[in-house]
């Protein structure tokens, strides 16, 4: 990350960036020197707050299209050879708001507040809840945000890696008040962990520290992302399991490889991809959801059928061979409310929800 500068200049053939630029930069009451095509810029705090806050503005008020277009330098060196060295070589305003963390996506993230939600996994034979899935939620600008759109968000601003690691950890200590002995399902980006044994450390220590048992966690990952660096990912599973945790393949049947994947990785779960299973009772469909739960059944996996909706595909599932379904027929993803703590001088039952 470069530190604070004190002066900056912008050079851009694009007509009206820099009179935009000049009008912010003097609202925040910096030095503007203007000559075609060049904007010199100083902060005469020689602190750089005022060009750091310029900066922020600039990643808000300009199109990425517009930020490619314009060259920044920072500080540049009095030398004259050494000064035009550094205007040939200056990065785009782009580059320059990515290093020093300030694009619009990263601001997104540092405001946004997160949390989990839980969908419940229940056993087809009985239809007792029997796992619960965490998914991210966040809240960004008033507004409550997916996780899939988070990501997008995240992936853009090169943060995938942190908000993999907070949408671990968020899942493991919000579960930990009222999991009981059921199981707990994360999802995980394998692209996001460069090494095991340092980028997991801090969920191993989270799942340590609120006391759910290893053999209670299961951690999933996309077909997809499997798909694209398959020793990489095998590498991140043996770290898993050496740690007593589970591995679960997500939305098996959606890709071509499935069943030569699912013979590689030999997870401990498969989870059925939702298009897939909302296609019955497509005769194709049911050949395929077929091949892979007993492909799976024969790897000693337990299959999860996800997307139920409707009773006639929880009983398609069940004859199908599939031993648990998750689904909005069963639950939708919520925040549980935590037990009720009753003063010790009385007692009473109470009923949690989930």
């Amino acid at each position: 990350m470069p530190g604070r500068a004190s002066r900056v200049l912008l050079a851009t053939s694009i007509g009206h960036v820099l009179p935009h630029v000049s009008r912010t930069a003097k609202a925040l009451g910096l030095t503007v020197h203007a000559s075609p095509q060049l904007l010199d810029v100083v902060d005469q705090d020689k602190r750089g707050r005022g060009l750091e806050r310029l900066f922020q503005r600039l990643a808000r008020e300009l199109t990425a299209a517009e930020t490619e277009a314009v060259r920044v330098a920072t500080d540049p060196p009095d030398d004259d050879a050494a000064f035009t060295a550094r205007l040939l070589t200056a990065p785009t305003l782009a580059v320059e708001l990515a290093r020093r963390g300030v694009t619009v996506e990263v601001g997104v993230l540092a405001e946004a507040e997160f949390w989990s939600v839980y969908q419940p996994i229940v056993s087809l034979a009985d239809r007792s809840v029997v796992a619960h899935e965490a998914l991210l939620r966040g809240l960004v600008d008033g507004r409550e945000v997916g996780g899939g759109d988070l990501f997008f968000v995240a992936e853009s601003a090169g943060w995938l890696h942190r908000l993999d690691r907070i949408g671990r950890e968020s899942a493991i200590a919000g579960a930990m008040p009222w999991l009981g002995t059921d199981d707990l399902f994360v999802n995980f980006n394998p692209t996001s962990i460069y090494r095991p044994q340092v980028c997991l450390a801090s969920t191993e220590r989270v799942a340590h520290d609120v006391g759910i048992p290893p053999n209670q966690l299961v951690f999933e990952v996309v077909e997809s992302h499997a798909i694209a660096d398959r020793g990489h990912l095998v590498s991140v599973l043996e770290h898993y399991r050496s740690l007593g945790w589970r591995v679960a393949l997500d939305d098996v049947g959606s890709g071509w490889s499935s069943l030569s994947l699912l013979a590689a990785v030999k997870p401990e779960v498969v989870k059925l991809d939702k298009g897939l299973v909302q296609e019955l009772p497509d005769d194709g469909a049911r050949t395929v959801l077929k091949a892979v739960t007993d492909l799976a059944h024969s790897l000693g996996a337990v299959v999860v059928a996800e997307g139920i909706e409707t009773e006639q595909l929880a009983e398609e599932m069940t004859a199908l061979g599939v031993d648990m379904g998750q689904g909005w027929l069963f639950g939708r993803p919520v925040r549980p409310e935590l037990p009720v703590e009753e003063p010790e001088d009385r007692w009473q039952p109470v009923e949690r929800t989930r």
